[in-house]
């Protein structure tokens, strides 16, 4: 069975199998669901979050993984280089703070949004980490957890633009 199969059936079913036993939320914007979704997953890292962000200004966001960094979770971001070059953003907080940062401006757009949380648990979808994704834009936001396989193949995606990244200085 491929992976994209098993993640067909289970998004499709929405339910866990002894198999797979994946556990899938979604929410939307801008009711309030997305932002509270993705702090939720932030939250229950214990080991690693690896973050993959296009436009990222969202301060409680930023502020989770900072907070995530202090009870001694490995957090690293890659991040477009265009769409984070402003005087001051969650990208340029992040690195003041400790957080390993890298901006990816190789291609024209690096659309990615997506967090990885411990070796398998997937945080996906539309929105961007950002305040008008959380209160204006119609925005999604899929939770995958115990996805190891699926996790995978993205970690393997992340690490390939993360080598690509050049590393984002303290600004302070």
């Amino acid at each position: 069975m491929t992976t994209r199969f098993v993640l067909a059936f289970l998004l499709c079913l929405s339910i866990s199998t002894p198999a797979y036993p994946a556990d899938i939320e979604a929410a939307f914007s801008p009711r309030g669901e997305s932002l509270q979704l993705v702090l939720k997953i932030i939250q229950s890292a214990q080991k690693t979050i690896h973050v993959a962000a296009y436009s990222f200004t969202s301060k409680p966001i930023a502020e989770a993984l900072v907070d995530a960094k202090k009870r001694g979770v490995d957090v690293k971001v890659v991040a477009d280089q265009k769409a984070n070059s402003g005087k001051y953003t969650a990208v340029t907080f992040l690195a003041n703070q400790g957080v390993p940062v890298r901006a990816n401006g190789r291609y024209p757009i690096f659309h990615h949004k997506f967090i990885l949380v411990d070796g398998k648990h997937l945080e996906t979808g539309s929105f961007n980490y950002s305040a008008a994704a959380a209160s204006k834009n119609a925005e999604n936001v899929l939770v995958l957890r115990d996805v190891p396989v699926v996790v995978e193949k993205y970690q393997t995606e992340w690490a390939r633009l993360w080598d690509e990244g050049v590393d984002v200085e303290k600004r302070y």
